[in-house]
């Protein structure tokens, strides 16, 4: 039977059991969120831990920044088993210290490098190329659709870029949002918002279609290259694009 454990989803659960199963030397088999289905050979564990505020301060403190940096860049991925990898990497640190992100020999420290690597590369791209509209209601909004749960990482860099406006963001794939009032943001699901009611301000159309008059007519058909395109724009994020949102083929 494979022991899994199960958290609640949130960072600060999945500290606060990790930590329970180092203080008690438990070596899970596997740990999961709370929508994992378990199959036929899962023992599940649902333990009733008391709720730590200031877990992620003390692991802080313990592990460095540095290696909470790349564990936080971890649990935002997409990856199945990335609690279990988060787990180990924090195990080793035991026995390694400083040196742990230096022992790329042992797979949880490669993977965990990787992927961090990965979500923080995905962030990057949205800061580049992240289209705001302008809403009636003076807002800028924007959606995405990213592999990994980048929302947050790219909420504050608007925050400092984009300080004086009010803004949403929003993260198709997985129904979140976030919420700008020129000091704070904050990320909530979309069922807490009629999304429905926002409608572009009548001089965002303007824009809109004077912007796509002029990528057509600065375009060279002659040297289209969809390679070189996509090495720049990766073709998943196209549909997020204003200028590639009706791929016409006369026009590109």
């Amino acid at each position: 039977m494979n022991r899994v454990y199960i958290y609640n989803g949130s960072f600060n659960e999945l500290l606060n059991l990790i930590a329970y199963l180092l203080k008690n030397k438990i070596k899970p088999d596997n740990i999961h969120d709370e929508t994992y289905n378990a199959n036929l050979f899962d023992y599940v564990i649902n333990l009733d831990l008391p709720n730590k505020k200031d877990i992620i301060s003390k692991f802080h403190d313990y592990f460095g920044s540095y290696n909470m940096h790349l564990v936080y860049y971890v649990y935002l991925s997409s990856v199945q088993n990335k609690e279990l990898i988060i787990f180990y990497y924090l195990l080793n640190y035991f026995k390694y210290r400083e040196n742990l992100p230096k022992m790329r020999n042992l797979k949880c420290v490669s993977e965990v490098l990787r992927i961090s690597k990965q979500v923080g590369n995905e962030a990057h791209r949205f800061k580049g190329f992240l289209r705001f509209k302008e809403l009636k209601e003076h807002v800028l909004y924007a959606t995405i659709a990213p592999d990994n749960n980048v929302l947050e990482i790219i909420s504050c860099h608007f925050q400092k870029r984009l300080k004086n406006e009010y803004w949403l963001i929003k993260d198709e794939k997985r129904q979140i949002i976030s919420v700008y009032n020129k000091k704070n943001f904050y990320i909530a699901s979309t069922n807490d918002f009629n999304l429905k009611d926002l409608a572009l301000d009548d001089k965002e159309k303007e824009i809109e279609k004077l912007w796509v008059t002029f990528y057509n007519t600065i375009f060279i058909k002659e040297r289209k290259n969809e390679s070189c395109r996509m090495n720049f724009m990766p073709k998943k994020y196209w549909h997020n694009i204003l200028e590639m949102s009706d791929n016409d083929e006369e026009s590109y």
